[in-house]
């Protein structure tokens, strides 16, 4: 399978699940990248388009406390899903729509939500 070819699969999920979800203010989605390297999830409200908080495995500050012991990409997706909870906390969000943008709910995307969802936050 060529890489295009591929593209164009994401892209076709991604839109069949972005008509399905929407953000607003008290339930805003969480819109998920994974890069080879890195994960970047925001929280997004749709009603004024609008992005609320982010958080990365980029050069992150307060990223390293929350990692566990073992530093693959998956314990550091699981703790980009802690922080993003807590930053949605001081917003007084309790809960968010996840949006996988097209990726399989598996891995690195599943570790966002199962992070999120230990720090109390419903997705």
């Amino acid at each position: 399978m060529s890489a295009k070819a591929k593209l164009e699969r994401r892209a076709r999920r991604k839109h069949r699940i972005r008509r399905k979800i929407n953000g607003t203010a008290e339930r805003p989605r969480l819109s998920i990248f994974r890069s080879a390297r890195h994960i970047y999830v925001q929280a997004i409200d749709d009603v004024t388009g609008k992005t609320l908080c982010q958080a990365s495995s980029l050069k992150e500050d307060g990223l390293a406390e929350l990692v566990d012991d073992s530093s693959g990409k998956t314990s550091v997706s699981r703790a980009v899903g802690r922080l993003i909870a807590r930053r949605l906390k001081e917003l007084n969000v309790s809960s968010a729509t996840f949006d996988r943008n097209g990726y399989i709910y598996h891995g690195r995307v599943q570790a966002i939500a199962d992070g999120a969802r230990a720090e109390g936050l419903q997705v």
